[in-house]
């Protein structure tokens, strides 16, 4: 069986994608200089937020995702950030490939929160592989890419806030269903105001005039659930 050895060199950002888009490059190696006819890779992507430090205000960000501080020898989870399918093109020995990750800036998502939250440096990304791999010099052999196999690599911040100022430029974007919005919407008619930023800043300042709330919510302080496992395929 053909042993395959994944590298990642670098992340950068696609400028000319319709949506926010990471550009991971991977440098994939097979044993012996077997001669690869395709290979087609399924890539999870995961945030391991126990591998680095955090400073005080982004800790306070990162409060409803991981708990208080003093709570993160067991709730630092890793945070899934995509899953995407790589159809790799014949090669002998080594090779590089660009793997397109799609990228989400809706604050309910927990990898776009997490990263939103960082102020500098990088987060720390373990890239896991799967997969089936078409080889032989002479015909093919159709072998498994083993489970095993996995890459860590690290994302600037500065890469993550690069793309998603390159789409949402001073912006960010928030879901809301229905009916929430018909009320906002209702709200905005009844008072005359301009736009969507001043309706909220109206509502922001009702609320900070009516005091603050008698206790905390329900969902502060909420843990994410562990998920260490690797998605099947």
């Amino acid at each position: 069986m053909t042993d395959f050895a994944f590298t990642c060199t670098g992340v950068r950002t696609d400028p000319y994608a319709a949506g926010p888009t990471l550009v991971f490059r991977l440098r994939i190696t097979a044993s012996g200089g077997t001669r690869v006819h395709a290979l087609a890779l399924r890539c999870q992507l995961r945030i391991e937020p126990a591998r680095r430090d955090y400073g005080p205000a982004e800790a306070a960000a990162l409060h409803d995702l991981f708990g208080d501080r003093s709570r993160w020898g067991s709730t630092l989870h890793p945070v899934q950030l995509a899953q995407v399918a790589v159809m790799v093109p014949g090669f002998t020995g080594e090779t590089e490939t660009d793997v397109v990750v799609p990228c989400s800036y809706d604050q309910d998502v927990s990898a776009g929160r997490y990263l939103a939250a960082l102020e500098d440096g990088e987060a720390p990304v373990l890239m896991l592989f799967s997969g089936t791999a078409f080889t032989g010099a002479g015909g093919f052999h159709v072998e498994p890419v083993p489970w095993n196999r996995e890459a860590p690599c690290r994302l600037p911040v500065t890469v993550w806030r690069e793309m998603m100022e390159q789409h949402f430029p001073g912006c960010g974007w928030l879901r809301l269903p229905r009916d929430t919005m018909a009320d906002l919407l209702a709200y905005r008619s009844r008072h005359a105001l301009a736009s969507w930023e001043e309706t909220v800043r109206a509502l922001l300042d009702a609320a900070r005039t009516a005091g603050p709330p008698a206790r905390e919510p329900a969902w502060a302080g909420a843990v994410l659930p562990r998920a260490t496992g690797r998605t099947a395929p």
